[in-house]
């Protein structure tokens, strides 16, 4: 979804649909990288270049 909208599960862009950063610079809504990690079995990799997911810190 693009950024400055919201992902599938929010109604509404904002505060409830916060952006996150992984180590490796990619950036999610933080309900589509949480569900995705969730999905995920055996490893958690970021969806797009599949290195070990690891939130940035702030």
């Amino acid at each position: 979804m693009a950024f400055d909208g919201c992902c599938p599960d929010c109604k509404l862009p904002g505060d409830e649909c916060p952006l996150v950063w992984g180590q490796c610079s990619h950036v999610f809504h933080i309900h589509c990288i949480v569900k995705w990690l969730q999905s995920q079995t055996v490893s958690s990799p970021c969806p797009m270049c599949r290195q070990e997911w690891k939130w940035k810190a702030g």
